[in-house]
């Protein structure tokens, strides 16, 4: 894990700044690889190794033998990336509530200068899903051409009314918890545990509850749902913090491709990667029409809806037809972007590079992950502990 520095401070689209920026990221793989950048979802961590297993891994698709795999933890989390609990310059005291909201524009931007500092001129595959795919996709609007290949998976172009409502569901319940107003690292941690609860039921789905929660035999109780319920709430306050968590559910409310653009066709219309749309058919949090809205208004798109039993945490769980979708993705031929555009394309940032070719699929053996570098003006960061995922 390395650590990225910027003393720059980062203009945000509510009209505030954040005064500095650290990044925590891992970096695998040969700097001569074509570059796959991870863009992870509302709780998860830099390493997509530690909650993609099956996807990103050295014997997985995503492997360091094939790509130089990139994954930053996005700004307002809690491991090691600049948030509420990083002490605020003006003040030499942790931000706590004054940390500011941060829409998914403003992450983007943010993640950008890490590839400035990285010198990735070009993405060959620019991959998320839920919160990780809105970053995606934000980020393949801005960077025009310098993005090849684009995959978004159970994600959409605005976050939804039902979406949100879910997210201020789950803020309520960290509001009415009574430590909530104190400025302690612990603050809302109760009510973070009920609000992950309530994350839960729209994460999965009725059959998987039904499948793996269903009492065998009658009872008064304590019944397995219930159980469960408690221990999502418990494992989540092991490793985050009811600060970080406020405001990235806040951030994934921002998400809007439209706001200062003509319209959301328009601004998919400008899309120039060529983008493999993805969705679950149990989805309740991000619905396959979602993902059908996308590939009908970004110009070089396919659309495949995988089958699970396991609602919107299928895109963590499904790796091994995710694999199989996105190996077949990256194996097609990069068409040129301006022969099928639909409209006229705003000035490109660079001229366009030939596509990058790929290397050939890895048996499933790779060899093992190559040492880590560590750069000039970097330090190596620790990684988080336990599985993280949304």
């Amino acid at each position: 894990m390395y650590t990225y520095t910027s003393h720059e401070p980062l203009p945000l689209e509510s009209g505030g700044v954040l005064p500095e920026l650290t990044l925590a990221y891992t970096d695998r793989g040969a700097p001569n690889l074509p570059v796959v950048w991870v863009c992870h979802a509302l709780t998860a961590n830099a390493d997509p190794f530690d909650w993609w297993p099956g996807l990103c891994g050295p014997a997985d698709l995503i492997s360091p033998a094939r790509f130089r795999i990139i994954c930053a933890n996005i700004p307002g989390s809690c491991y090691g990336s600049t948030g509420p609990l990083s002490l605020n310059p003006a003040t030499g005291d942790p931000y706590y509530h004054d940390f500011p909201t941060m829409t998914v524009r403003d992450v983007v931007r943010a993640l950008d200068r890490l590839r400035v500092h990285l010198g990735v001129h070009s993405i060959a595959l620019l991959v998320g899903g839920s919160l990780g795919g809105q970053q995606a996709m934000e980020w393949a609007y801005l960077l025009g051409t310098r993005v090849k290949r684009l995959a978004l998976i159970a994600t959409n172009a605005r976050h939804s009314a039902w979406g949100t409502a879910f997210n201020e569901s789950q803020r309520m319940a960290i509001d009415a918890d009574s430590t909530w107003n104190s400025r302690h690292p612990e603050a809302g941690a109760n009510g973070m545990r009920a609000a992950r609860a309530v994350a839960l039921l729209s994460y999965r789905h009725y059959s998987t509850y039904a499948a793996s929660q269903t009492d065998a035999e009658a009872t008064l109780g304590p019944y397995r749902a219930c159980s469960y319920q408690r221990y999502q709430g418990e494992k989540l306050a092991n490793r985050f913090n009811a600060y970080s968590y406020y405001r990235l559910s806040q951030t994934m409310d921002t998400h809007h491709m439209g706001r200062r653009r003509p319209s959301i066709p328009h601004a998919l219309h400008h899309i120039r990667a060529e983008t493999s749309v993805i969705g679950i058919d149990t989805d309740v949090l991000f619905p396959p029409e979602e993902q059908r809205y996308l590939a009908e208004h970004i110009p070089q798109s396919s659309l495949h809806i995988l089958h699970s039993a396991h609602g919107h945490d299928g895109f963590l769980i499904e790796t091994e037809a995710l694999s199989n979708l996105i190996e077949a993705f990256l194996d097609r031929e990069v068409p040129d972007p301006f022969n099928r555009q639909r409209i006229k394309p705003e000035p490109s940032p660079e001229p366009h590079p030939e596509p990058p070719v790929f290397p050939p699929s890895p048996q499933r053996c790779a060899p093992p992950i190559r040492p880590e570098r560590v750069r000039a003006g970097e330090t190596p960061h620790r990684g988080c502990q336990g599985p993280q995922a949304l």
